[in-house]
C-alpha cells in the first residue's frame, strides 16, 4: 500500500498517491450540510467520476456540471453557463465547486470559484498529467480571451489538489506527451539529474509515474513559494512558454487539429533553447542534446515562415512582458536558468528557423 505524500503550498496542500481519496473524504467534512458541485468534461464524465462517487461517500448526492473538453472552450461564454448553473441550483457562499478534470477545466472552474459571489472553495482534482505536475501547483487560475492564452484571472489557491495517478491510465500517448513536456522543462530549469531521468522516458511503466508527479510538483512548488506572484523567480517556469503559448494560439486559431499545450511548448523550449545558445552561449552540446531528445518525443510540426508576423505579434501580447520588448526565460546550462532576458525579433525568428531546420532532417 502506497502512502499518500502531502506537499504544503503556499496556501493549501498537494495530495499525491493510490489513496488520496481516503483525505479527501476528511476534507469535506466541513462542507457536510453545504451544496456540493462537481466540475467535469465529456471525457471525465465517462472516465473519472464514478470512480470518484463510489470511493468518496460524501459526493454521493454532488450537482455535476458538465461541459465540452478542450481549450477552445476556455472561454468567458463557458464560464457563464457555469455561473448560471451554479445560480440556478442555488449555490450560495458556503458551496463548494469540485474541479474534475485536465488544466482546462482546473483553469477554468478555479476561476469561476473565485469570482461567483465574490469567492467560493473550490477542490481541484487534476486528471491529465499535465494538470498534476502543472495546474495543480501555482494559484492560477483564468481564461483565455480574444486568441491569447490566459489573459483574464486571479491568482486563487484551491482549498486542496488531490492527485490521483491510476486515472492517468485513461490518457492516450499524445495526451500523456503533453504532460510530459512540463517535465522536460522543469528539469532543464533546475535539475540535471532529473533531465538526464527523463530523456530516457518515464511514461511506459506507470510504478514511475507517482515519482515523476512528485518530482515536478515538488520543483514547481517550491519555485512558486518563493515568488507566489511571479515578480522574479517564478518567472523560471515560463522556459519555452513565450514561444509555446504564441504557437499554441495560432493553432487553436488555424489547425483544424490543434496543437496540445505541451506540443507547443515542446517547440517552444528548442526555440528558446537555440537563443539560449545564441544569448546566454548555452553550449552548442547542450543545444543539440536537448533538441534531439525533445524532437525524439514529439511530432513534427512546421512553422510557416509566412506568419512568423502573426507570432511575434502574438508574443508581444504575453503577460509576462514588461516593456515593449519580448521577454524570455533562458538556459545558462541544463539544470540552470536565467529570467528577464529581452531578446530582438530576429533572432526570434532565427530560432523558429532553426526549429524548421531541424524537423527537416
Amino acid at each position: 500500500m502506497s502512502k499518500v505524500q502531502s506537499i504544503k503550498t503556499t496556501h493549501s496542500e498537494v495530495f499525491i498517491g493510490e489513496h488520496v481519496f481516503k483525505v479527501l473524504t476528511e476534507y469535506l467534512t466541513p462542507y457536510k450540510d453545504c451544496k456540493k458541485f462537481l466540475l467535469v468534461d465529456e471525457n471525465t464524465l465517462q472516465n473519472c467520476t464514478t470512480q470518484l462517487i463510489s470511493q468518496v461517500k460524501a459526493l454521493e448526492n454532488v450537482e455535476i456540471i458538465e461541459i465540452e473538453s478542450g481549450e477552445e472552450n476556455k472561454t468567458l461564454d463557458i464560464c457563464y453557463q457555469i455561473w448560471k448553473t451554479l445560480s440556478d441550483y442555488k449555490a450560495d457562499r458556503n458551496s463548494v465547486l469540485i474541479n474534475l478534470g485536465g488544466g482546462v477545466i482546473t483553469d477554468m472552474g478555479g476561476f469561476v470559484a473565485s469570482t461567483y459571489k465574490r469567492g467560493i472553495d473550490f477542490i481541484n482534482i487534476p486528471t491529465t498529467l499535465l494538470s498534476q505536475i502543472d495546474a495543480s501547483v501555482g494559484g492560477k487560475v483564468g481564461i483565455d480571451f480574444d486568441d491569447l492564452k490566459n489573459m483574464i484571472g486571479v491568482f486563487n489557491e484551491p482549498k486542496g489538489v488531490f492527485i490521483y495517478p491510476p486515472f492517468l491510465k485513461t490518457l492516450d500517448k499524445r495526451q500523456m506527451l503533453s504532460g510530459y513536456a512540463e517535465a522536460l522543462k522543469h528539469a532543464l530549469i533546475t535539475d540535471k539529474k532529473y533531465w538526464k531521468n527523463l530523456k530516457g522516458g518515464l511514461l511506459s511503466n506507470s510504478e514511475d509515474w507517482e515519482n515523476l508527479i512528485t518530482t515536478s510538483v515538488n520543483i514547481k512548488n517550491s519555485i512558486v513559494l518563493k515568488d507566489p506572484k511571479e515578480k522574479k523567480e517564478r518567472k523560471l517556469l515560463n522556459f519555452g512558454h513565450t514561444i509555446g503559448h504564441a504557437i499554441e494560439s495560432y493553432s487553436l486559431k488555424n489547425d483544424s487539429l490543434p496543437l496540445l499545450h505541451g506540443e507547443a511548448i515542446a517547440i517552444g523550449m528548442v526555440c528558446e533553447t537555440y537563443l539560449s545558445h545564441l544569448v546566454l552561449e548555452l553550449s552548442a552540446a547542450n543545444l543539440k542534446e536537448i533538441s534531439s531528445s525533445i524532437l525524439s518525443f514529439y511530432s513534427r510540426y512546421r512553422l510557416d515562415d509566412n506568419q512568423f508576423h502573426q507570432l511575434i505579434e502574438l508574443m508581444k501580447h504575453d503577460k509576462k512582458n514588461e516593456t515593449s520588448s519580448i521577454n524570455f526565460t533562458l538556459l545558462k546550462e541544463i539544470g540552470l536558468a536565467e529570467v528577464n532576458h529581452e531578446v530582438d525579433v530576429e533572432l526570434i525568428i532565427e530560432s523558429l528557423n532553426y526549429y524548421n531546420s531541424l524537423i527537416k532532417k
